[in-house]
């Protein structure tokens, strides 16, 4: 499945390391009850690795602790930071999609190409747009250049804001890291991160990086006192950053991921040349281009082999105005190593059989 680490992969003597100096170290007040801000240790942590990975620029006043994407949006539309409508883009998560529903927002899709969401679809009518402009979510494209500063200028004339969704943003394996639009336009963009696929879902720890008017109303909306993100995790993630412990696990997860990722690009030429696969540049998924109308014997036969996967129309927002695409959406970050092989081999061997069976170019 996309959206998942190997959860073998957690670190978990660097981590414990970790926690033991950060509770040693932390003061008395620590223990008390928690600054909805999240622990000031942790903001500063990550302010540094921030500005010094993904270009944005920010500072620890303007970092509000969360417990990770989904929670933000909660804050930001449920609890009415944020009015509706909002722009979305025309493929991304059902469950992002569901959540909004529940609070009232209405979403209004953007189409998607190879250079990701067509700001020029973007109307004053809206006034928010959600993004993830380094690795679009589910297809994989970045953002265009001259995109990011269409939408910056967008925002800037229409009073608009963007959300930006770096949900893997450590990732890149053939081209250069791409920077946060936050970069471009701080007082025009909420940056929303977590560790969920860098180090753990289980650790739910998210940040915002807010705009200084947008500050007050995220703080109102969570509460007088942290309700979500435990101050023992915020501080040992502190240590964890400030100690190099962070950076280190992700190199190592990238070059295993970009090993996996190459093995799979490999397989498939061997024994499904006729699928593509798209997204690869980045991340933890690749989509794989299916002849048209193969999509549900595709999942079928996947499932009955035993590999989850998910069909790419599951992600395409209910209104959006696109061409139908068959695709497979697939994770493969999720294995431990002792499974990616042989959860490898049973799909190109499905692959392979759907070609024999008829299947055209796609």
């Amino acid at each position: 499945r996309q959206g998942q680490p190997d959860a073998s992969s957690f670190p978990r003597a660097a981590w414990l390391a970790s926690a033991r100096r950060a509770v040693t170290a932390a003061p008395n007040e620590a223990f008390g009850p928690g600054d909805p801000r999240g622990r000031p240790e942790l903001r500063r942590a990550l302010a540094a690795y921030l500005a010094r990975t993904r270009g944005v620029r920010t500072d620890a006043d303007h970092i509000v602790v969360c417990s990770g994407f989904a929670h933000a949006l909660r804050l930001l539309f449920g609890g009415g930071v944020l009015p509706g409508p909002l722009a979305v883009e025309g493929y991304g998560l059902p469950f992002h999609r569901a959540l909004l529903e529940q609070t009232g927002t209405r979403t209004r899709p953007l189409t998607v190409d190879g250079d990701g969401a067509l700001i020029d679809e973007l109307s004053k009518a809206e006034r928010a747009v959600l993004l993830t402009p380094a690795h679009q979510f589910p297809t994989g494209g970045p953002l265009h250049s001259r995109r990011r500063t269409a939408v910056v200028e967008w925002a800037a004339g229409s009073d608009g804001l963007i959300i930006e969704d770096d949900y893997d943003g450590e990732f890149r394996y053939d081209r250069q890291p791409v920077g946060a639009v936050q970069g471009l336009a701080p007082d025009r963009v909420v940056y929303v991160g977590s560790v969920s696929k860098s180090l753990s879902p289980a650790v739910r720890l998210g940040w915002m990086v807010v705009p200084d008017r947008l500050v007050d109303g995220v703080l109102a909306a969570k509460g007088e006192r942290e309700a979500w993100a435990g101050v023992l995790d915020q501080l040992t993630l502190a240590d964890f950053l400030d100690s190099g412990s962070y950076d280190r696990h992700v190199r190592r997860m990238r070059q295993r991921y970009r090993a996996r990722r190459d093995r799979f690009v490999t397989a498939l030429a061997e024994h499904a040349p006729h699928v593509h696969a798209t997204g690869i540049a980045a991340g933890l998924h690749a989509v794989l281009r299916l002849p048209p109308g193969t999509e549900p014997e595709a999942l079928e036969a996947a499932t009955r082999a035993g590999v989850a996967v998910d069909a790419l129309s599951a992600f395409r927002h209910p209104s959006a105005r696109l061409p139908p695409q068959d695709g497979l959406v697939v994770g493969y970050a999720t294995p431990p190593d002792h499974a990616f092989e042989p959860a490898l081999q049973a799909l190109v061997r499905v692959l392979a059989v759907s070609r024999r069976r008829g299947g055209g170019s796609p």
